[in-house]
């Protein structure tokens, strides 16, 4: 069943086919930014996140939200390799980086290493 039919949709426009390939440590600009693409499979095999360093921010679609972790139940997630993204690639940047998932509040690298219960190790207990 596909992600429309899941939600009763029957029909479902995926927009645009993507014009450029992204591909990980790409730089890409917009306006004066400089986004890092940075490849993070685990929610999606193809997950990418965005980071603007000068800005102190990264914008991390479902790979990690204020204290959770995106799905990895769907067709192509993988909880080992979401960690494995999160750890390399999340946790790596600086406390105040500002995360901003794909829905949710914004919070910081810094609060999800602190109170994250799925990085915590307490998300089971």
């Amino acid at each position: 069943m596909g992600g429309a039919a899941f939600f009763g949709l029957e029909t479902f426009d995926p927009g645009p086919e993507p014009t450029i390939p992204l591909e990980h440590e790409m730089r890409l600009r917009l306006g004066e930014h400089s986004f890092v693409v940075r490849h993070t499979p685990g929610h999606s095999p193809g997950h990418v996140i965005f980071i603007e360093e000068q800005a102190g921010v990264a914008f991390c679609g479902d790979l990690i939200f204020q204290s959770g972790i995106g799905r990895f139940d769907l067709p192509g997630g993988d909880e080992d390799l979401l960690m494995k993204s999160i750890q390399d690639h999340v946790l790596v940047l600086g406390d105040a980086m500002r995360l901003l998932p794909g829905h949710g509040p914004e919070t910081t690298v810094g609060a999800e290493r602190r109170t994250n219960p799925f990085l915590t190790g307490t998300a089971w207990e």
